[in-house]
């Protein structure tokens, strides 16, 4: 009689054998599964007309499947990739978008969006999925422009006013053969002036233009930076504005007070010679000056 040879149980033998018939399980349920439902091997190379009834299949299937599966990450990552052309097709009507907005970033946006809607479409409802998912598709890809493409961050609120007055300049243009006014855009909106304003100022911050780009690229002369052509603040234009404010002011002072500043800031003397030359004591005059200049400097705040 042949002796048996017996090896000894121990803790890492029986791990090992649970996880390997835990492999083998989840590898024949695959199969399994698989087999229940139609092979797609290439899904991106499914054509669209495909890709919608093999969709209806893959969509009962999918509602059937608890989260977190492997069986389920096959099901949806198929949908996935099979309507990969409904992304394309949303992203045409933006390829000729100047803000260098790259076009694969676009597509990857355009995804996100029809994950979204493979996770809540219901095919029980009865409806296509694809008129659930180019909405969903679009509006991920208009909520990216939205929230990156902005030279300037705006409110929300200005941003689609920015969009509402681009369509209604248009249809007044159209009506108007002209541009249209403020007023004219306000009264066709059912906004007021102010609403319009704010709007049309805060269009400007959506795209920005660098300092170095030439201009007058159509004229006869060669082209300059536009930093050349801008304006720049002229430091005595305050200066300016400061003497049109002061001057009448000063036609409103009494001839004494006139005099004494007149002394004191034209010819430049000190406030005991004003005294000596008015006949009163230097406290006087700073008195005077004091009360004088007071009455100037509020007088220009209010204005």
């Amino acid at each position: 009689m042949n002796a048996v040879t017996t090896q000894p149980v121990t803790t890492q033998s029986v791990t090992g054998a649970v996880e390997t018939v835990a492999e083998i399980t989840a590898e024949a349920t695959t199969v399994e599964y698989a087999e229940r439902l139609p092979r797609v091997a290439e899904p991106r190379e499914v054509a669209p007309a495909d890709a919608r009834a093999l969709s209806k299949t893959f969509f009962e299937r999918l509602r059937t499947l608890d989260e977190g599966t492997p069986e389920r990450q096959y099901v949806r990552n198929t949908l996935i990739e099979m309507n990969l052309s409904l992304v394309h097709f949303a992203v045409r009507r933006f390829r000729n978008r100047t803000d260098g907005t790259d076009i694969d970033d676009i597509i990857q946006v355009g995804t996100i969006g029809l994950i979204k809607a493979i996770d809540r479409f219901d095919p029980a409802l009865g409806n296509e999925f694809v008129t659930l998912a180019l909405p969903y598709i679009t509006g991920e890809i208009k909520r990216h422009f939205r929230d990156t493409t902005w030279a300037v961050r705006v409110p929300r609120r200005l941003q689609e006013l920015r969009i509402e007055l681009a369509r209604g300049k248009e249809d007044l243009s159209t009506v108007l053969d002209r541009a249209p006014t403020v007023r004219e855009l306000a009264e066709h909106m059912g906004l007021s002036d102010e609403e319009v304003i704010e709007g049309l100022v805060a269009a400007n911050g959506h795209s920005s233009q660098s300092l170095d780009s030439d201009q007058d690229e159509s004229s006869d002369t060669a082209p300059r930076p536009l930093a050349d052509v801008l304006g720049s603040e002229d430091p005595a234009m305050e200066l300016f504005e400061d003497i049109h404010s002061l001057a009448p002011l000063l036609e409103k002072l009494e001839g004494r007070e006139k005099l004494i500043l007149q002394m004191r800031f034209g010819q430049e003397m000190t406030q005991a010679q004003i005294g000596a030359r008015l006949g009163i004591s230097q406290m006087q005059i700073s008195r005077l000056l004091t009360r004088t200049l007071t009455r100037l400097r509020e007088g220009m705040l209010a204005d």
